[in-house]
């Protein structure tokens, strides 16, 4: 059996320290039930001296998160222990999480203090806290660049008065992986009392090495990573959560260890704090970026439709993901072309194919991904991003607090109008249901964007939208200085592409083979 390690949360605290990720009770409430979903061990919910919103989470997240240990950050001090264990009472598994710096050069810049002070101050917190409840967390802060022999003792020291966990903390991402792993390795062969308590990591990704450091200390000895979900944290954050647990489960021939953390809720709980705080994650960010499971070149694209083992290590499922993405662009091959028309309905002989293709490389290289409908119109040539089925005539909304909202809208296709009118969680929701029962075309909104591209309060806004109809991707896209407006042309443009594409489907064409389950 392998030896477990213990997932210490901090998104709640160190992350939310990240500029402009801050989150209000709340916020954080939603985000700590879904890291108890995620069945992280320990949730740092806060710092609780901080501010009074602070002190409300690590309360309310302690009066209803049952399945998880708890834990408040406070200083080496009574006030800050006696704050947080006040927040913490309720909780059904509290930690009180004492901290103070170690290394010469905090002491000197930052408390002004001798080793001896810090001594005595940090074995005296401990005691202290002690006396609250049995669960005490002791770090060192910036042990990394720590003196050894001086971090062996203030250790033994502290596990003497009550602390049940050590954390060793790469306060500024400073340690090498042979560094940090060779520190965790000597504090277990010196420190006597050392098995009474559980090693821990705290690493920062200042050169990219958190989840690099987390993995050395493991190796060595420690049984508590503390993370963070998408890495976030100060300046350039914290070690990444998905990234440890999902190197564990992927190389436990290297690394014969294992977490409790369920897996494949790592996808949701990344969509959900990056909904929470507006902090998306880069594309190419590994397990939860939107390349992750992508694959454009062509060469790949033909060994992931044959064995996804080809170039997966992982499966896309095991992180909550649906399915890989073959992304269509100038790098792909035929396979992967043939299997996305496949997938539309359409069956291609080889002759067709090769036809085809050649369209779909010129096309390829004047734009980055090429989409579901630019497939459609290739096969037909009628299809046209600029036709329009349908216009947009006139557009009134009623919307405000305590109202439901209500758009009454105007579409025509050039022949006749139609007027209708539908209500919506808000006025953009309401317009969209209207021009669903006027086109009676049904679609599933599966991306919305907008951004300024001019400045000022009559910034023109540019709204791209993709929607989903009968399992095909269209896109969308307007601009205009009435965000309201823009959207519903958006999404009528995405209205009328899907219009389009389903009558070239059902147009009679030689040179196509419809297969019974088409669109």
């Amino acid at each position: 059996m392998s030896d477990k390690i213990y997932i210490f949360d901090t998104t709640l605290r160190d992350g939310e320290q990240s500029p402009g990720c801050s989150m209000n009770t709340q916020e954080k409430m939603k985000m700590a039930r879904q890291l108890e979903a995620l069945n992280v061990d320990i949730i740092e919910a806060g710092f609780p001296i901080a501010s009074d919103g602070d002190f409300e989470a690590v309360r309310e997240i302690s009066k209803t998160i049952k399945g998880c240990t708890i834990a408040g950050l406070c200083r080496a001090t009574t006030l800050d222990i006696d704050r947080a264990f006040e927040a913490l009472q309720y909780a059904a598994k509290p930690r009180i999480h004492v901290f103070i710096a170690t290394s010469d050069i905090h002491l000197k810049h930052k408390l002004n203090k001798t080793r001896e002070q810090v001594l005595e101050q940090s074995i005296n917190a401990v005691a202290y806290a002690k006396k609250l409840t049995n669960d005490i967390e002791f770090s060192c802060e910036d042990a990394s660049r720590s003196d050894i022999d001086y971090l062996c003792q203030i250790i033994e020291a502290v596990i003497n008065a009550g602390a049940t966990t050590i954390n060793l903390p790469d306060t500024v991402g400073y340690a090498l992986p042979q560094d940090y792993g060779t520190m965790i390795s000597i504090i277990r062969g010196r420190v006597k009392n050392i098995g009474k308590a559980v090693l821990s990591t705290h690493c920062h990704n200042d050169l990219g090495l958190a989840v690099s450091n987390s993995i050395a200390a493991v190796v060595n000895g420690a049984r508590q990573i503390e993370c963070t979900i998408n890495g976030i944290g100060e300046r350039a954050g914290n070690a990444s959560l998905e990234e440890f647990v999902m190197a564990l489960k992927t190389r436990p021939d290297a690394l014969p260890f294992h977490t409790d953390v369920k897996a494949e809720e790592i996808y949701k709980s990344s969509r959900l704090l990056s909904t929470l705080t507006g902090m998306m994650v880069q594309r190419n960010k590994a397990i939860v970026g939107a390349n992750a499971f992508s694959h454009e070149a062509g060469i790949h694209q033909d060994g992931i439709i044959k064995s996804r083992m080809t170039y997966e290590i992982m499966t896309p499922e095991s992180v909550g993901i649906k399915h890989s993405t073959l992304v269509l662009g100038k790098h792909s091959g035929r396979h992967a072309l043939k299997k996305r028309f496949e997938e539309l309905g359409y069956s291609l002989n080889p002759e067709e194919l090769n036809n085809v293709y050649t369209e779909f490389t010129q096309l390829a290289d004047k734009k980055k991904e090429i989409l579901d409908e630019d497939l459609v119109a290739i096969l037909n040539n009628k299809f046209d991003n600029d036709e329009t089925s349908f216009t947009l005539s006139s557009l009134q909304v009623m919307t405000g607090t305590g109202v439901k909202s209500t758009a009454v809208v105007e579409l025509s296709d050039g022949k006749e109008t139609f007027v209708d009118s539908a209500t919506g969680d808000g006025p953009v929701d309401a317009a969209y249901n209207a021009i669903e029962r006027i086109t009676k075309m049904n679609g599933q909104l599966t991306d919305y964007n907008i951004k300024s591209v001019t400045w000022g309060g009559d910034a023109v806004g540019e709204v791209v939208v993709k929607v989903i109809f009968n399992d095909v991707i269209f896109t969308g896209h307007a601009a205009s200085t009435d965000i309201v407006t823009g959207s519903v042309e958006a999404y009528l443009q995405a209205v009328n592409r899907a219009i389009s594409a389903k009558s070239a489907k059902s147009a009679e064409d030689p040179a196509i083979k419809k297969q019974a389950n088409a669109v």
